[in-house]
């Protein structure tokens, strides 16, 4: 990926980063690297996602699909990955990003209603299971997998012949494997779940619909050498100096808005990594999901004219398959015959682009040669080296997540699951009730 930071300086917006700012912050950039370098040597926690391009193996992956793809004389058709957050955004995004050759569903929320019409849309005797958990204990997980177990079951549909299980070294869903002699891949060690898209959680779906995973992860390899000592030669880094500089001026929103319907995901990914690594200490950026050209028409008001404290990141390819407008003998609409939809997009980005940088407000530009297998590997690796830049300048622990433990414990004691002080905090909600 390429980044365009020229609308984030002081010159353009307000508030923004003068260079001299982005010189002296250059230094620290340069120590920051120098701290991930030792971390990902080490293959300490967190650290080792960014060894993921070298480490993840795309053959392993496509051997344990292989045996889903005919079963019972049954073609593959579908797939049901069941798992929450991290387990499952990647995937997705990887998914609807390059639009594989089979149906993927995500179970990633326990809706009652939201799961069982997915599931009976689906032929269950040709649709795989993937169950994504590294502790293999995960809720919201294993109560899904229990509904689509039974569901199977209930169409005499044999779902171990059909069942892939990504997990950890141990666990319920590892023993659960051992017991079936169910395909299994590892979660991989020291990394946590956002930043896992690159690894057997994120690529299971991907390669059912034979998506190119070596190109990923070669795309993902070329991002990570790209890595340097200074912001100026890493588009990673620079990208994640500058969202840290930019937070320190006040600017506490990042709505992040691909020009490409097939990055819409992409998005959703960006919010959990960006809100989850990077909001701790009362620091943090809050991400907003923004798509273009769509959001121009509900949320670019805001970002032009509202407060003064959003980035919006850009995400565009500089190559997409053309479709051509038809003419017209309408004479106000004859602007449009004769060009085609890809001109059009491009101009609604510039467009919007320079709207913003009229009106001072500090934009960041990430462009891709084209939204393909490659091109998406160096994305999502370079968000993540990004989030880590950031999260080492802001001085906060990039890989936890204890706000989220939090509410995983409490839910557990609401169910029955355990004794926890974090259940008992639920009872004691205040309440001011405004009824009808």
């Amino acid at each position: 990926m390429d980044v365009d930071i020229a609308n984030a300086l002081s010159s353009v917006a307000s508030p923004g980063v003068s260079r001299e700012s982005l010189d002296r912050l250059d230094e620290r950039v340069t120590a920051a690297h120098e701290r991930i370098e030792a971390g990902r040597g080490d293959d300490e926690h967190g650290y080792a996602a960014l060894n993921l391009p070298e480490r993840t193996d795309p053959d392993a992956i496509r051997a344990a699909v292989d045996p889903l793809r005919r079963v019972d004389g049954c073609e593959l058709e579908a797939v049901i990955t069941i798992g929450i957050g991290g387990s499952a955004l990647g995937a997705a995004t990887i998914v609807d990003a390059l639009d594989p050759d089979i149906d993927a569903i995500f179970l990633d929320n326990v809706d009652p209603a939201w799961v069982r019409d997915r599931l009976d849309a689906l032929a269950l005797d040709r649709t795989a299971i993937n169950v994504v958990s590294r502790s293999g204990t995960t809720a919201e997980t294993l109560a899904n997998f229990l509904v689509v177990r039974d569901a199977y079951e209930a169409a005499g549909v044999d779902w171990t012949d059909r069942t892939i299980v990504t997990t950890g070294a141990s666990g319920p869903l590892r023993d659960l494997a051992e017991a079936h002699d169910l395909p299994a891949l590892d979660v991989p060690a020291g990394v946590p779940g956002r930043f896992s898209a690159l690894s057997a959680v994120g690529l299971v779906a991907a390669a059912a619909g034979d998506v190119d995973l070596d190109a990923l992860v070669d795309g993902a390899a070329a991002e990570a050498d790209s890595l340097s000592g200074s912001l100026f030669e890493s588009p990673a880094y620079a990208y994640g100096a500058v969202t840290h500089a930019l937070a320190n001026r006040g600017v506490r929103v990042n709505a992040f808005m691909p020009y490409a319907e097939s990055l819409e995901t992409t998005a959703e990914w960006f919010a959990q990594l960006w809100a989850e690594s990077l909001g701790k200490d009362g620091l943090g950026q809050t991400p907003v999901r923004a798509l273009g050209a769509t959001d121009q028409h509900s949320q670019l008001q805001l970002y032009r004219a509202g407060p003064r404290n959003t980035l919006v990141t850009f995400v565009t390819p500089r190559e997409r398959p053309s479709l051509a407008i038809p003419e017209t003998d309408v004479d106000d609409l004859a602007y449009l015959g004769g060009g085609s939809l890809d001109e059009l997009l491009d101009a609604e980005f510039r467009a919007t682009e320079a709207s913003l940088a009229a009106a001072g407000r500090p934009t960041v530009r990430i462009e891709l040669a084209r939204v393909d297998a490659f091109e998406l590997g160096g994305l999502l690796y370079g968000l993540e080296a990004a989030c880590v830049m950031a999260g080492e300048l802001a001085g906060v622990n990039t890989f936890e997540q204890p706000a989220v433990e939090w509410a995983k414990k409490a839910t557990r004691g609401l169910l029955g699951g355990g004794e926890f002080d974090e259940a008992d905090a639920v009872a004691a909600k205040p309440t001011l009730r405004v009824e009808r």
